[in-house]
């Protein structure tokens, strides 16, 4: 439900506004008060989602509610109420807001931010810009319908009248808030901004090093900390000598943190915590404590076996998550049978920023300033932690050096709070790279079992897959062993094949290991096996890959797979395979496949998934030299996500998302021996240098006026079955383990 009403200009960030500023607010519940969605603006509960403001000056202020790591989403949705409002981007003021429910959600995950917050930021725009046209026309004595918004001004053609935007406020904020059906939203050839590429009002601050990160920011009278924490998920400090770490020069003390208890969810990890002058003083003083642990539970933990064991699982009968026709009966009929295996690994997400933060306790109340992409988790970790209350919990947000999901997790924030509590004065937490390596929430090593019977023409007449892998869910529920809906309708029970038998199941598996999302989660392992098989069905039957993905798809069709007790609402974003289909098309002219001859050490792959609403093809080249390295020259992408509010912001999104999938397909690997991450830095959790990474990205947007989709994630999916088809094409190898690095190419 979304409700625009006029606050008090007190209740907009404090006091930022003059008397007689237009203040709106739009209210966009959360889930857990939708029940409340009845309650009038002014008694409800909770306070209303402020977006903008006009000041008698002209200036316009909109609320950044998501949390700026490169995407764009500072100026992306900022542009969309601008846009409506027919202001002048110059005259545009964006401010951050901190963490709280008055703005909805605020979790910059999920590539969602556009999908969920575009309809609201435009019909805030629209009622600013009727409120200011009633204004003008009431002032002048018109018809409303004489007067119009262009440009931070009010015309009135017939008489040449102009009023700027500040001259009006006071004017519109007496102006009841119009209706929603009484608002008439631009037209695409009218947008300004929306669709047009706009710089970033992060650009000159980031290019000239004035933006400010979580490693930069500043605290009077701050100590630093940083922590040693048990090297097995789970473990405890046996015994602790900090007799060395205490005579480095700047540390002031050691401090115990308690060791973290199930469910373990977002919370600290526990360990010794060194106080310092600086950030070097701290990490030095670590260096020299003397820390015995008892491991617990995951002592034992062994990557090698656990893939071993978690292999075995999904060779046998596992959970059936979405079953069509009658896949065994096929199976036992077929004259011809394909199966093959694929795994994946724990990925790091290993942004060049590491989790930092600050926080102060003071009278029962904590400030926190963080590199976070959820600010309102912050709240509820923080305050879970000290057992305060979520509302004595103020988190300011600052620039992310990337995030890819693992900032959505408060774990850091708290323990600075902790930390603050127990020392009564500003702490500062800086995570180094190695504690960003083997502390973080690991994105889920999967084992995939594929099968399929095939016709006379090598079409699927019958496809069975199984996934294995330890699911998020442990984090909240310790015995939580399958995948959930959320993550099967990653690429696995929302494939888009047109055949007749289809069974889609899920396998257990423990997490031994801190598990989360990274950047479009199940997607890449699923799109890994699932579209390696498509490829493998292909060549088996030694047709082009092209035709032999548009035959698979079918023809143009729409896929149901919500359960029947959500088909009474209409859904905004079907699983189209027309899209599908148009994207493999475009993709396919685009790379200029029908003239490609693979072999000899030079290859193309294609591959197609939907994911985050949105649809994306990729077209990946190839060379593998006779050492077996591997370079990529080129790689082309085409994209549906529908509406597009900053194509150059996507176009990036894509072109890194190349860069990422590449990286983590060839060379990403965590692994553990006794419980503990083997990987410490860059030299041992490799990421593509220059010479490895795509050399040229080419990505096209499919014009459309669809609801607009997903950008920050549904990138990556394509990339790495696409680069695994294209090494096959080049070389006759399949990789059906990844990383590429383990499979000898030549």
């Amino acid at each position: 439900m979304n409700t625009i009403t006029k606050v008090d200009r007190r209740g907009f960030l404090g006091s930022v506004f003059s008397a007689g500023a237009l203040v709106l607010a739009t209210r966009i519940l959360p889930p857990e008060l939708a029940q409340a969605a009845n309650v009038a603006a002014n008694g409800s509960a909770w306070q209303q989602g402020v977006y903008l403001g006009i000041d008698t000056d002209g200036t316009v202020t909109i609320v950044a509610h998501r949390s700026e790591m490169g995407t764009g989403i500072r100026s992306a949705l900022p542009m969309v109420v601008a846009d409506e409002l027919d202001a002048d981007w110059k005259r545009v003021k964006i401010e951050q807001a901190i963490g709280d429910r008055k703005y909805g959600d605020q979790n910059t995950d999920g590539s969602r931010s556009i999908v969920r917050f575009y309809e609201p930021m435009r019909e805030a725009g629209a009622t600013a810009r009727l409120m200011l046209e009633r204004a003008a026309a009431a002032k002048w004595n018109v018809p409303v319908g004489e007067c119009k918004a262009v440009l931070h001004q009010v015309v009135h053609e017939k008489s040449g009248n102009k009023l700027g935007y500040g001259e009006l406020a006071t004017l519109a904020a007496a102006q009841p808030v119009p209706k929603k059906d009484e608002l008439k939203f631009k037209s695409p050839s009218e947008y300004r901004y929306v669709g047009k590429d706009i710089p970033t009002v992060d650009l000159d601050d980031l290019i000239t090093g004035k933006g400010t990160f979580g490693f930069d920011a500043k605290r009077p009278g701050m100590v630093h900390a940083s922590i040693e924490r048990s090297p097995v998920y789970g473990g405890k400090v046996k015994s602790v000598n900090d007799a060395e770490t205490r005579k480095v020069a700047g540390v002031q003390q050691t401090v115990a943190l308690a060791p973290i208890t199930p469910p373990y969810q977002f919370k600290p990890l526990g360990g010794v915590a060194v106080i310092a002058d600086s950030t070097w003083a701290a990490m030095e003083g670590r260096k020299k404590l003397k820390i015995e642990w008892e491991p617990g539970e995951h002592g034992s933990y062994d990557s090698d076996a656990y893939r071993k064991e978690m292999q075995a699982t999904a060779r046998g009968a596992c959970k059936v998550e979405r079953e069509a026709g009658n896949v065994d009966a096929e199976f036992a009929k077929a004259a011809k049978i394909h199966e093959a295996e694929y795994y994946a690994p724990h990925l790091a997400h290993a942004p060049m920023e590491p989790p930092a933060a600050i926080a102060e306790f003071k009278d029962g109340k904590v400030v926190a300033w963080a590199a976070t992409q959820n600010p309102q988790a912050v709240q509820d970790g923080v305050a879970a932690a000290l057992g305060i209350d979520r509302a004595n919990v103020t988190c300011y947000v600052t620039l992310l050096g990337g995030g890819f999901g693992r900032k959505s997790k408060p774990d850091y924030v708290a323990e600075a709070a902790l930390l603050s509590k127990q020392l009564g004065k500003p702490v500062k937490v800086t995570w180094t790279r190695e504690d960003d390596l083997h502390f973080d929430y690991f994105h889920s090593a999967a084992a995939m079992y594929m099968k399929a019977a095939v016709d006379a023409k090598g079409r699927p007449t019958a496809w069975l897959q199984r996934s294995v892998f330890p699911p998020i869910g442990a984090m909240f529920d310790a015995k939580a062993r399958l995948g959930g809906a959320g993550a099967m309708g990653m690429g696995w029970t929302d494939i888009p094949w047109d055949i007749p038998n289809i069974r889609c199941e899920n396998g257990p598996a423990e997490a031994h290991v801190r598990i989360g999302w990274l950047r479009s989660v199940a997607n890449i392992y699923h799109a890994y096996a699932v579209h390696s098989f498509i490829d493998e069905l292909a060549a088996a039957a030694g047709r082009d890959r092209v035709e032999y993905l548009l035959d698979v798809l079918g023809s143009p069709r729409i896929i149901e797979l919500r359960p029947p007790a959500a088909r009474n609402n209409p859904n905004p974003y079907p699983l189209d395979t027309g899209r599908t289909r148009k994207v493999v098309e475009m993709v396919a002219e685009q790379s200029g496949w029908a003239k490609k001859e693979s072999g000899n050490g030079h290859g193309w792959g294609i591959a197609v998934h939907r994911s985050f609403l949105s649809y994306v093809a990729s077209v990946v080249e190839v060379v593998v030299d006779k050492s077996g390295a591997v370079r990529i020259p080129r790689v082309d992408t085409v994209v549906d996500l529908g509406k597009v509010v900053s194509p150059d912001r996507v176009k990036a999104q894509f072109e890194g998302a190349a860069v990422f999938g590449a990286g983590l397909a060839m060379m990403g690997e965590i692994t553990a021996a006794n419980g503990s991450i083997k990987q410490s830095n860059f030299h041992n959790y490799l990421v593509p240098r220059i010479h490895e990474a795509p050399y040229q990205t080419n990505v096209t947007l499919v014009a459309s006026d669809a609801p607009p989709a997903g950008a920050g994630e549904p990138g990556v999916p394509p990339i790495a079955p696409a680069l695994c088809n294209a090494i096959f094409a080049a070389t006759g190898k399949r990789v059906r383990e990844l990383p590429i690095k383990k499979t000898k190419l030549v």
